[in-house]
């Protein structure tokens, strides 16, 4: 990832910007984000979160924490943003999982 960022630094530096893909990218997040909708209305509308394994979504969220750093330390809002709301989304999934699983 170090080498992504300085790859990205002198991209940026030469003027060379690739905003279509910028774009893409956001859309990506926010839609994938999105997908999580349906599992907690169910999870939570249901009240059963049968078959969802705890340890995994505590996983997914804890592995959001450093996505969540390096955005803010490289000044990717989006990423602090998208990451963000994915550790708030598997926090909810892990903590229904624990409450009606």
């Amino acid at each position: 990832m170090v080498f992504h960022h300085v790859k990205s630094q002198r991209r940026i530096a030469k003027g060379i910007k690739h905003p279509v893909l910028d774009k893409v990218v956001y859309c990506a997040g926010i839609i994938s984000l999105t997908m999580m909708a349906p599992q907690l209305w169910l999870i939570y509308h249901t009240h059963n979160a049968s078959g969802l394994a705890p340890i995994s979504w505590f996983t997914l969220a804890l592995m959001d924490i450093p996505w969540i750093i390096y955005g803010y330390v490289h000044k990717e809002k989006p990423l602090v943003f998208i990451y963000t709301m994915w550790l708030i989304s598997n926090s909810l999934v892990f903590i229904g999982s624990v409450l009606y699983g």
